[in-house]
């Protein structure tokens, strides 16, 4: 099991030292968490709220957990106690319900918001003019309980890496364009989540700042 540690310190030497490395867990054991997580590594990612609530009181307390899948908002009220950063924020009733469940817990939450980069129609996500109406009609300053931090896209699952390549871009340019529009002075503002086994090195040329890399650590899923 030691190549767990040994991709996790392959994937950190080639990583610039200003990007995030997330370890996407779904699926794993406990075991292979904790491999990783000897190896040094806090930062997992997990798609579904059932699996995530039922390994994480089983693992140390000091991992930083991101919530990565589409999150249901009848759901948010099980991971708000503990989550890290919910990287999937894809809706403005999501964000309410999210701002809603951190009041009661007494936290603030970080959240991504998650664009729709991707050809495909299935995939999650804002719009950007959903995103412009929303900051510009004073949206944010209701949801005192949540930290703005930046922006999540998934790109289309295809071979075409100039594909790829451009909706890494159009999301650098949403990002920009948020930042520059409703979050200038914010230094919170700052992550650009994109980027998983197969692309995270097109992700980073084009400004990635978190990379959510699973089987280039765990192996191939079964």
């Amino acid at each position: 099991m030691g190549y767990i540690r040994d991709n996790i310190e392959r994937l950190k030497s080639e990583l610039p030292e200003d990007v995030l490395l997330v370890a996407v867990s779904k699926t794993e054991s406990p075991e292979s968490i904790m491999e990783a997580y000897n190896a040094g590594h806090r930062n997992f990612g997990e798609n579904r709220v059932q699996e995530l609530i039922a390994k994480q009181p089983l693992l140390p307390r000091d991992i930083e957990w991101h919530l990565i899948g589409h999150l249901q908002r009848n759901k948010v009220k099980y991971v708000v106690p503990f989550v890290s950063l919910i990287e999937s924020a894809d809706s403005v009733r999501l964000l309410e319900a999210v701002n809603k469940e951190a009041l009661k817990a007494d936290r603030k939450i970080r959240v991504l918001l998650q664009i729709h980069i991707a050809k495909e129609e299935h995939k999650y996500g804002f719009t950007m003019e959903e995103i412009e109406q929303f900051f510009s009609q004073g949206g944010s300053p209701k949801l005192s309980s949540l930290i703005f931090s930046g922006v999540m896209g998934m790109a289309t699952f295809t071979d075409d890496r100039e594909q790829i390549r451009e909706e890494f871009k159009y999301l650098t340019d949403c990002y920009t364009n948020v930042k520059n529009s409703f979050f200038r002075n914010d230094e919170r503002f700052r992550e650009i989540s994109m980027g998983m086994s197969g692309d995270y090195a097109i992700a980073v040329e084009e400004g990635s700042t978190i990379v959510r890399i699973g089987s280039s650590i765990f192996g191939e899923r079964q």
